[in-house]
C-alpha cells in the first residue's frame, strides 16, 4: 500500500526545459525544484545524461526513476539515442534491459 507522499510523487509532473544543447527533465512543486536529470546534447541524434539530483524530499520515492522514464520516452519519440555519463542513470540501464534500446553503441 502506498502512502499519500508516495502517491503524490507518483504522479507528478515531469517537465522538460531546453536553452540550446542543455536541457533536463524536472520535478517542480511550488517553484521548487525538487528532481532534475540534466543533459546535453550531441548533435541531433544523440543525448547525454550528465547529472541526476534528487531533493532529500523525494529521495527514496522513485523520482530519479521517473525522470528517467520520462527521457526515455522522450528519446523513443525523437530518434535520439542516449550516453548515459550519469552513475544513477547508467546503473539503471545496467538492471533494466527494457531500456536499453535506447543506448548509443
Amino acid at each position: 500500500m502506498f502512502s499519500f507522499f508516495e502517491f503524490e510523487t507518483i504522479f507528478m509532473q515531469v517537465k522538460l526545459e531546453q536553452n540550446g544543447s542543455k536541457g533536463a527533465f524536472f520535478i517542480e512543486e511550488s517553484g521548487d525544484r525538487l528532481a532534475a536529470m540534466e543533459f546535453s546534447m550531441a548533435g541531433t541524434d544523440k543525448m547525454i545524461i550528465d547529472h541526476t539530483e534528487v531533493d532529500d524530499r523525494l529521495r527514496g520515492k522513485g523520482a530519479g526513476r521517473i525522470l528517467l522514464n520520462h527521457l526515455v520516452d522522450f528519446v523513443r519519440e525523437n530518434n535520439i539515442k542516449v550516453i548515459p555519463l550519469c552513475p544513477f542513470a547508467r546503473s539503471v540501464f545496467q538492471k533494466d534491459s527494457s531500456i536499453r534500446d535506447v543506448l548509443f553503441g
